[in-house]
């Protein structure tokens, strides 16, 4: 009864308080950020659980990682905490559907570095490494060093290509009731476990583990990073592949995700990465999840998975280009989805006027045109849905990490921002971190901070881990 009141509270003091808004010149960001921050709290129940989306629960491990690390964790840290513990087993190991499961692992350090909670890192770690263990005993292919699976995220079949899709059992919608699912090991998904190595190590050494725990993470994150390369990827191309099937056949397509976590993750370097981006297919409305389309699949009934938007894999990608310095595109999806939330379709999927609500709707899958649709699985077309907050979540985590550009470290957070597209002024106000609340001022664009203040004081950009209170930061950058 103690922490349902404690929740509900909280609560409370997140809607008045800490509704964090965007100020800038351009008021559509405004407006797309404002409906970004009602979507994430409207999505969050009663018990403090934040939910896939309006029309999803909160069941999914890979929604709520990604909610957590995109922005949840650094604006309502209770909340994405609760969250993370609730798709694990007792707090003993990850729960729910295995093959992209690790990311918690990335969430949760993530959580770990904008909150401090130490209590929280040590029961995570323990968490994190049984999960490690369990997967790699019943998962890790050792013929290619690779972990087997489907793509992250992608559990539904029109994300694959025969002989993975079997025509068969085309009624089935599940990737794994396809029977040459489960062997596949795919781009995406050993990105992740890439990055969960390297971060099992960051956390030992946090905690002051063996050097031998730590070397051990170490090393299986350099001979995994060594398998990615050789098996998927053509480094004379600059090109990433998707997957590779139980026959050993190589997939040929342009996995958006997977792209992206190959650039964030640092499989390639700054240079490779942007000729390998320069390279991407972009539809109209953006990257897609897979393409070129399947065979299978038509312009008229583009596969659910397939020749797709999906807004949380774009943010992904827009903050993959950011890193590698092609602003062109991060700005094209950036605008993009803005114009897809506020302007394209707004709430005509939204029958339910609700008191408060921001215009506009977070969908969770568009066409490459920008309408709102489930796309196609199974022979039909699936329903299009409501307020997905990985998309908002996704939409927020640029403007925090990159726009703005907080990079939270274990021995505080420093500033790397890139600035409005036009170089006007954008604010933040009420930000969370850790004992401290920011208010964020950024003007002029570019990569390198040309002055900062603190309080009104000339500083280097960077706040230390045991700051506390109220903290003005204005950044400027060239």
């Amino acid at each position: 009864m103690k922490r349902f009141t404690t929740i509900l509270l909280m609560l409370a003091v997140y809607a008045s308080a800490f509704a964090q808004n965007l100020s800038s010149s351009n008021a559509l960001y405004n407006d797309a950020f404002r409906l970004a921050m009602w979507t994430i709290d409207n999505n969050t129940d009663k018990a403090g659980l934040l939910k896939a989306g309006g029309n999803y629960g909160g069941e999914w491990t890979r929604d709520i990682s990604i909610n957590s690390w995109n922005a949840a964790s650094q604006l309502r840290p209770d909340i994405a905490e609760y969250s993370l513990w609730s798709v694990t087993n007792s707090h003993n190991s990850i729960g729910h559907q295995y093959w992209d499961k690790i990311i918690w692992v990335i969430a949760a350090w993530n959580h770990y570095l904008v909150t401090g909670r130490e209590a929280f890192l040590k029961e995570a770690y323990d968490c994190c490494k049984a999960s490690m263990t369990q997967l790699e005993d019943s998962v890790f292919d050792s013929k290619y060093g690779l972990f087997m699976g489907p793509a992250v995220f992608q559990d539904g079949i029109a994300a694959y290509d025969e002989p993975i899709y079997d025509p068969a059992y085309d009624g089935n919608s599940y990737v794994l009731d396809h029977p040459h699912s489960g062997p596949m090991k795919c781009l995406s998904t050993n990105c992740v476990y890439y990055e969960a190595y390297k971060t099992l190590a960051l956390m030992g050494k946090q905690l002051k583990a063996s050097k031998k725990e730590v070397k051990a993470f170490e090393k299986k994150a350099t001979v995994l990073r060594h398998a990615i390369l050789t098996h998927l990827y053509d480094k004379e191309r600059d090109h990433f592949y998707y997957l590779v099937d139980h026959n050993g056949k190589l997939h040929d397509y342009q996995e958006g995700l997977g792209i992206a976590y190959a650039v964030l993750f640092n499989l390639i370097d700054d240079t490779a990465s942007r000729k390998m981006l320069a390279q991407c297919e972009i539809s109209p409305s953006g990257i897609v999840t897979v393409a070129p389309s399947f065979p299978r699949n038509t312009p008229e009934k583009p596969g659910r998975h397939n020749m797709m938007v999906w807004p949380h894999v774009n943010m992904f990608y827009a903050s993959a280009c950011a890193k590698a310095g092609d602003m062109k595109q991060f700005w094209f999806e950036m605008n993009n989805l803005t114009d897809l939330v506020l302007h394209k379709y707004e709430d005509n999927l939204d029958s339910k006027a609700q008191p408060g609500k921001p215009a506009g709707n977070f969908h969770e899958i568009y066409t490459i045109d920008g309408v709102p649709s489930g796309g196609w699985q199974c022979s039909k077309v699936w329903p299009a849905l409501n307020h997905q907050t990985w998309c908002a979540t996704g939409y927020v985590r640029n403007f925090l990490y990159y726009i703005i550009g907080m990079k939270p470290d274990t021995n505080g957070l420093s500033f790397s921002p890139i600035g409005m597209e036009d170089g006007s002024a954008i604010t933040l106000k009420d930000i969370p971190y850790r004992d401290a609340t920011l208010d964020i001022t950024v003007t002029g664009k570019g990569n390198q901070v040309k002055s900062c203040t603190i309080n009104g004081k000339p500083s280097k950009p960077f706040i230390p881990a045991n700051a506390e209170g109220k903290i003005d930061i204005k950044l400027e950058v060239m």
